[in-house]
């Protein structure tokens, strides 16, 4: 009852914080906001807005758009902290398996919830809170069967899996991870021919999202970004073909620079105690639970070798599943060093090992709160209204019948979603 609360408790604090810094409206464009403008509308019309297609966080957010407050871009702004919550939540529960213990996984979670670049996508229109949703949720169902040894539990983690993969195609690394987890942990499982034939079709059951991106774009929707009406097309947006000559374009002798760039990252997220804490606890991953070290191991080395090696401006986000992966191990360390302390401490009095281990867990508590007002005030957006005024300077100064000239800007939500008056005279190019 305690944890359920605990992991309540958790949930109810990032919401806050997200619910407190949430845009408002739809978002104008910057390097670091180049699908926020697009999205809402999106979502609205149930368009395609871009390669990977994104299907299952078009149809979930476009849910969102019924709500009865705010406007539609706050609405689907909304969705991405929900979604955010949801994984911080779920990050606690991997945490407080591997753990075993509350304070840790709640350490855990609230450092990566509370990071500025995690806390950032929660409170606008953005794909990845929903990936952290499904990663999170894979890597739990995983360890849940390992702990109960019921095979639903697994099938649960191929349907997530192929529904993972139709929000972010590096989700695909969910799949070997999962591979080599049951191997390491019960490899006659994978030779159960029922088994693996119940999984393989959860699996595909999860890519039925795909079919959405063929269908709509017959419909002719409003946004229909490649078109993917056919095979041929509908192959382009999926793998993400426009990207190709982004991916693995460095060399060896480049990939020093890069991992000193991620290794700036990381320490502008998250304090340096926690990053050490998150490596001891990999350690101890390794020393004492090989099969929980691999799946998080090489989900951690995938996602940080493509991201390294994937050449576009806002490469930082995708160093969020890494950041996932290293809050976990961080719980890992943190419940080793709990257990640590009370080891030393059983022959003291209880009063005095009760003090000891309160006074401990504050303090690591304390940890990832640490520099929270100052990353509320550089993450916060719900002041932000650049988008509003964007679309209010074009609907008085644009001329009837004039084309603008523009590129994923807030103005295709003004005319897809709010059809301002005059709209049906301009043109969008």
């Amino acid at each position: 009852m305690i944890t359920m609360l605990v992991g309540v408790g958790v949930g109810l604090f990032v919401f806050g914080l997200y619910l407190m810094t949430l845009t408002p409206t739809v978002l104008s464009w910057s390097v670091a906001t180049q699908d926020a403008p697009i999205l809402p509308a999106s979502a609205y019309v149930l368009g395609i807005p871009q390669a990977t297609g994104y299907p299952t966080y078009t149809v979930l957010t476009h849910l969102f758009t019924y709500l009865p407050i705010g406007e539609v871009a706050y609405r689907v702004n909304l969705a991405s902290a929900v979604f955010g919550t949801l994984g911080v939540v779920a990050v606690f529960l991997v945490g407080l398996a591997l753990s075993g213990r509350v304070v840790a996984a709640t350490v855990g979670a609230l450092a990566f919830g509370t990071s500025g670049l995690f806390w950032s996508q929660a409170i606008i229109a953005e794909v990845y809170t929903l990936n952290t949703l499904f990663i999170a949720l894979v890597v739990l169902a995983l360890l849940v069967w390992r702990e109960r040894r019921e095979d639903k539990y697994l099938l649960v983690a191929a349907f997530l899996t192929g529904l993972s993969m139709t929000h972010h195609m590096t989700s695909g690394l969910l799949l070997l991870a999962g591979f080599l987890f049951v191997l390491l942990v019960e490899p006659r499982k994978l030779i159960e021919w029922r088994l693996v034939l119940k999984g393989g079709g959860l699996l595909l059951l999860g890519l039925l999202p795909y079919v959405f991106l063929p269908v709509r774009a017959r419909m002719n929707p409003p946004l229909n970004v490649g078109d993917p009406s056919n095979w041929e097309r509908f192959w382009d947006l999926v793998s993400g073909a426009q990207f190709k000559g982004a991916i693995f374009v460095f060399g060896l002798e480049e990939l020093p620079e890069r991992l000193y760039m991620y290794l700036s990252y990381l320490f502008g997220q998250f304090h340096w105690a926690f990053v050490m804490i998150a490596i001891v606890g990999a350690l101890l991953l390794l020393a004492r639970d090989r099969a929980a070290f691999a799946l998080l191991g090489f989900l951690y080395f995938g996602w940080l070798l493509y991201a390294l090696e994937f050449s576009i401006a806002d490469i930082y986000y995708h160093f969020i599943p890494t950041y996932l992966v290293l809050a976990v191990f961080a719980a890992m360390g943190l419940g080793a060093l709990l257990r640590e302390v009370g080891a030393l401490t059983v022959r003291s009095s209880p009063k005095v090992r009760g003090v000891v281990l309160t006074a401990l867990s504050l303090l690591v508590v304390a940890v990832p709160l640490w520099g929270l007002g100052e990353t509320y005030r550089a993450v916060d957006r719900s002041g932000d209204y650049e988008g509003r005024r964007i679309i209010e300077v074009v609907e008085r100064n644009v001329e009837p019948d004039a084309t603008v000239i523009q590129s994923r800007s807030p103005l295709y939500y003004a005319i897809l979603v709010e059809g301002p008056e005059g709209s049906e005279a301009v043109e969008l190019l």
